[in-house]
């Protein structure tokens, strides 16, 4: 039986429920089309084709979830409605102190680390956005953010849709850093590991192709006509096809979990081996008590985690993030109206951050509906997160919008141009 954890201070049992994957859970939803293959740590969903190509030279985007439901309200600031600061009495970030102002919003003094990326235009934050309709579970709104597809039975995420409309059908064209993201789940090749230097054959430190076992293997599957043979020599291959990846140099990058994944991200993007979308999660932002102010809390901590680890990963990738877009939302937003705890609620609209290639940088976009000081109310949502996502797949990739998005029609946002 597998066992809920216990919610982190300050999360709901709703969030602990939500995140408490298994490896038999993540198995469990590879097992769509192909099979799994667990590799080390790597679970490997493959179909049976060759491997990813690599180098062929095109966009990638980093996908970046803020696992809980980010407070986007305190990490873009809307300190000219002035309902902000009344709603939040305790805990709103004062005018004096956000940076990159417009006169209306500003960020999160802890983002300072970004604010090279914003002022050098890499950077663009879209608020407002999140489901066409309010969902306060954890659960149910990230499945169905990530599924992108409602009203649909099947369950295929729409960075899986996205993978398999990209030229090429390899695992390494869709990776997971982590626990695979359900915006993954479906019947395109993909791979997840949780380091990419833990992504080997058990037992072996490094691919050698003379290893006795490695090459049993090949002999015992090579010609093999089995239904399994394909998807086990594609997940052995993609193994190996993570070489040059290996070889490249961590850089300097902060401690915490974060920063190693982006860090196993980067290693990925450098050494070229064909990944095109790439996932990575950020947790602990459910925060019901203790966000805090800007002299302590939790919000001051996940924020500055947060804007460390994306400078440094930008820092790293070097010459290699003119062709690299980062996506950063969460499943939904946060109430207006603080809560006695110095936290807030669940709520419904939030903000979106887009950073690197492509970007639109140095301003806010949106549609902005003003605020409620009631007990009970959200930041409307004027923006479908998809619009902004669509946007994204129509620049920085060569999927069809209608395919990763069925029967949705995006509105314009304006924050990416072409490739």
């Amino acid at each position: 039986m597998t066992q809920t954890p216990a919610p982190l201070p300050g999360c709901c049992e709703d969030f602990a429920r939500a995140t408490a994957l298994t490896r038999r859970g993540v198995l469990r939803g590879l097992g769509v089309a192909g099979a799994a293959w667990t590799i080390g740590s790597a679970v490997v969903q493959s179909s049976p084709v060759a491997a990813a190509e690599a180098g062929s030279g095109t966009g990638s985007v980093v996908v970046l979830s803020l696992r809980g439901a980010a407070d986007g309200m305190s990490l873009v600031v809307p300190h000219g409605d002035p309902v902000y600061a009344a709603a939040r009495p305790r805990i709103a970030v004062p005018a004096s102190a956000v940076l990159a102002s417009d006169g209306f919003f500003g960020l999160h003094p802890e983002l300072a680390p970004l604010l090279p990326l914003w002022q050098a235009g890499s950077m663009a934050a879209v608020h407002a956005t999140g489901l066409p309709a309010p969902n306060r579970s954890h659960f149910a709104a990230m499945e169905e953010v990530e599924d992108a597809n409602p009203g649909s039975t099947e369950r295929v995420g729409w960075l899986n849709r996205l993978v398999g409309d990209l030229p090429g059908d390899g695992p390494l064209q869709g990776i997971s850093v982590g626990t695979e993201s359900t915006a993954m789940f479906g019947p395109a090749a993909r791979m997840s590991f949780s380091a990419l230097d833990d992504a080997v054959v058990a037992g072996d430190d490094q691919w050698d192709p003379t290893d006795d076992r490695l090459r049993s293997l090949h002999r015992m599957w090579g010609r093999s006509g089995h239904p399994l043979a394909g998807s086990l020599r594609s997940a052995v291959d993609a193994v190996a096809d993570l070489a040059p990846a290996k070889a490249v140099a961590a850089g300097d990058y902060p401690t915490t979990d974060l920063g190693k994944a982006l860090s196993s991200v980067a290693r990925t993007l450098k050494g070229d081996v064909g990944a095109r979308v790439i996932t990575v999660d950020q947790g602990d932002w459910d925060m019901h008590t203790d966000l805090g102010t800007l002299s302590w809390g939790n919000m001051n901590t996940n924020a500055r985690r947060l804007a460390k680890a994306l400078a440094a990963f930008f820092t790293d990738l070097g010459d290699v993030a003119s062709r690299v877009t980062v996506v950063v939302l969460s499943e939904f937003g946060r109430r207006v109206v603080e809560n006695d705890n110095y936290g807030l609620d669940h709520g419904w609209g939030n903000v979106m951050l887009l950073l690197g290639a492509g970007v639109r940088g140095g301003r806010y976009y949106g549609t902005w509906p003003g605020l409620e000081n009631t007990y009970d109310a959200d930041l409307t949502v004027t923006t479908d997160y998809r619009s902004v996502l669509a946007e994204v797949v129509a620049t920085r990739t060569s999927a069809s919008v209608a395919t990763v998005f069925p029967g949705f029609t995006p509105e314009t946002v304006g924050a990416m141009t072409s490739l």
